[in-house]
């Protein structure tokens, strides 16, 4: 375990004392959680992993802890949070109403990577829905997760551990980069399984949709409601956002970055010349391809970043925030990125790839 204090803090902010612990993810230790969970009930913040992204925690009956969320990560107040659960069985203390088939997902994906958007009941604080009728409500699946929600007994309501637009935190060393003297404790349980947030279904309309794509993939749920039963997300930019990642420019490094689709033959022939204009030029790029691309872009100075296999989605899923956390620290100018293939979890990807750039594609 290790105290450190964040040197450097907003105009505005009091700097605090972060509590960082050093967690095993398998048998997290019993009293770091008791403690974890003793803030949380005392209106305190907490980082913690889940099995996506790591999340930053308050307890749904404090409004100031709530309030605090949106002051520390500059996050927007129309933004709504997501409320954790460490059992499914605790959806009537949140939902005004449990349809059959949010039980019948529940009890097949949780714990694990789906978000549910339901009606909320009256107990539920707008600062936990930004004002709205319902809730996004989820269980994760990190035991260090669950069993500090189990410990608190209290619903956690929690966002990305990261500053707002920033590449959202896969290991404990991105959360302590942003939120250190920031926040009163960060469980450090190193990297996170998926990799990408969770999937948010909305089950308020006659026909569930998918409002955010993740580790539950269209084809997933599929198999449970049947083919074309559940409506794709929508790559648009909203008005009024009901569930996180909807409206903002999200998952975005320091650098530009530019999203190409098309095949591979073609973006392998197009890119490159591209790239060696711009090195030419003195700048300096990174590029975010597959490790089937890899011998495209042998180039002096070029910065290449592996998705890992285009056939193995999962990997560029556990992938892409830790590398867009690494194109800040190396320093590029520009980033140019290679779309993936749009099935499974490839569509997830694709989505925090098109957010990253701003919601602007080219298709080659």
């Amino acid at each position: 375990m290790e105290i450190i204090i964040q040197k450097e803090l907003l105009e505005g902010e009091e700097m605090i004392e972060t509590e960082i612990i050093k967690i095993n993810p398998k048998a997290p230790e019993d009293q770091y959680l008791e403690k974890a969970a003793d803030i949380l009930r005392r209106g305190g913040l907490v980082a913690f992993p889940t099995e996506t992204v790591y999340g930053l925690g308050a307890s749904i009956n404090n409004k100031e802890g709530l309030k605090r969320i949106f002051s520390v990560k500059g996050r927007p107040g129309d933004n709504p949070l997501i409320t954790h659960l460490y059992t499914w069985e605790q959806l009537p203390e949140i939902a005004l109403e449990v349809p059959e088939r949010a039980l019948v997902l529940a009890k097949k994906f949780w714990p694990g990577p789906l978000t549910l958007i339901l009606p909320k009941k009256e107990t539920i604080p707008p600062e936990v829905t930004a004002g709205l009728s319902t809730v996004a409500v989820r269980v994760p699946a990190h035991p260090v997760a669950l069993e500090m929600l189990r410990k608190t007994k209290i619903p956690v309501a929690a966002p990305s551990a990261n500053l707002s637009g920033r590449p959202s935190p896969t290991r404990g060393s991105h959360v302590i980069t942003d939120l250190n003297g920031k926040i009163e404790m960060i469980l450090d349980a190193g990297a996170t399984g998926v990799g990408l947030e969770s999937t948010v279904l909305d089950l308020t309309s006659p026909r569930p949709r998918i409002l955010r794509p993740g580790g539950v993939t269209l084809e997933m749920l599929e198999e449970v409601f049947g083919e074309g039963s559940v409506e794709a997300p929508q790559f648009t930019n909203v008005g009024r956002p009901i569930a996180p990642g909807m409206k903002y420019r999200h998952y975005a490094p320091q650098a530009p970055l530019s999203l190409y689709s098309g095949s591979q033959d073609k973006l392998n022939k197009y890119l490159p010349e591209k790239v060696a204009e711009d090195l030419k030029a003195g700048k300096k790029i990174g590029i975010l391809a597959y490790d089937e691309d890899r011998s495209y872009y042998e180039l002096p100075g070029l910065h290449f970043f592996s998705l890992g296999k285009r056939s193995h989605p999962e990997e560029g899923a556990e992938r892409l925030f830790y590398l867009l956390r690494l194109c800040d620290q190396v320093g590029v100018e520009y980033i140019y990125a290679i779309a993936p293939p749009r099935i499974g979890l490839g569509e997830a990807v694709y989505n925090r790839l098109w957010k990253a750039s701003g919601g602007k594609v080219e298709e080659i």
